[in-house]
């Protein structure tokens, strides 16, 4: 199945971001909500964000042409699902409340039409029973703000079809978002990652390690500036598994089992595996072609990222409260 009809079940700002980037990429695409004269004004602000990105140079010259042309609304959810290839559910993050929509969907979408759920937390299997022929459903997580991020996580059911998961795959590939499949477990990767650092991150407040402020410092100038570029196995691979091993056995004196070392690391280290520096990573061998080739990337990349930092100033910071 290939899908060119889409419908956004829910007009806010992550479904209008999303319907911003399916409609740039060619796909036609209906908004709809609870009301329809919510999502009529959400489309009249769809496309003057659309406008004033394109002045700022943010979308593409054409995109706000394109998101003019290819969004409506002005139908009900019932209306709006009744045709089209994909559906994509971005209600707010509650069981019930996407039960309840999803429901809706299913039961007015054709049966072969594929359903795609924008949870950033719930399981597959906590809302697949909503939905009819559950076969065509799942997770379809774009992350905020979707114009501008590009990675989408993808999660399948226990019923759902690779044909199902290959025309979303599709899609993705064609509106320019990379998608990553993963497994049907609460917060599945993306926010499991992300509420693990800002857990540790309180903590390190809360001790009176360091300030708030000075966290986030240390995180976007140091490991967080890698990671545009680089996930944390690569990160590793070029920074060398035995030296990471070596530091967990600090961390594990310290911190104890929370910080211990990885399985995964310890069974790397012992079949002499070090990274790029000698071609056996997490990631698979590199030869040293690749390896130069890597680093020649990697150091491109940070003083282009350097570059652009110094181009758009320091962000906006809130004021402390002590000092308000």
């Amino acid at each position: 199945m290939s899908i060119s009809t889409v419908t956004i079940v829910g007009a806010g700002y992550m479904g209008g971001g999303i319907a911003q980037v399916l409609a740039i990429a060619g796909f036609d695409v209906t908004i709809a909500d609870v009301d329809v004269a919510v999502a009529d004004k959400s489309l009249e602000r769809l496309q003057q964000e659309a406008r004033d990105f394109e002045e700022q140079g943010l979308f593409a010259p054409g995109s706000a042409e394109l998101v003019a042309k290819n969004i409506s609304a002005g139908k009900s959810i019932e209306d709006a699902v009744a045709d089209v290839d994909f559906i994509e559910e971005a209600v707010f993050e509650r069981v019930d409340v996407k039960r309840e929509v999803l429901g809706t969907i299913s039961e007015h979408a054709r049966p072969d039409a594929i359903i795609g759920t924008n949870t950033s937390t719930i399981p597959v299997k906590e809302l697949v029973s909503a939905v009819k022929n559950p076969e065509r459903f799942l997770t379809v997580h774009f992350s905020n703000p979707a114009p501008f991020i590009p990675g989408v996580e993808l999660v399948a059911g226990e019923a759902t079809t690779q044909e199902s998961i290959d025309a979303v795959k599709e899609l993705l590939a064609k509106s320019g978002n990379e998608g990553a499949q993963v497994a049907d477990t609460p917060g599945m990767v993306l926010n499991r990652l992300q509420y693990a650092l800002l857990k540790e991150a309180t903590s390190i407040v809360e001790e009176g390690v360091a300030t708030a402020e000075d966290v986030d410092t240390i995180v976007r100038t140091t490991f967080g500036f890698r990671l545009g570029f680089f996930g944390p196995f690569a990160i590793a691979d070029q920074a060398g598994l035995d030296v990471y091993a070596n530091c967990f056995v600090t961390f594990e004196e310290a911190y104890g089992e929370r910080l211990a070392t990885p399985q995964i690391l310890k069974d790397q280290v012992t079949a002499g595996h070090k990274g790029v520096k000698n071609g056996q990573g997490l990631l698979g061998d590199y030869d040293q072609e690749t390896s130069a080739e890597l680093i020649a990337y990697r150091n491109k990349a940070y003083a282009k990222m350097t570059q652009l930092l110094a181009e758009l100033g320091p962000a906006p910071r809130a004021t402390p409260r002590d000092q308000a």
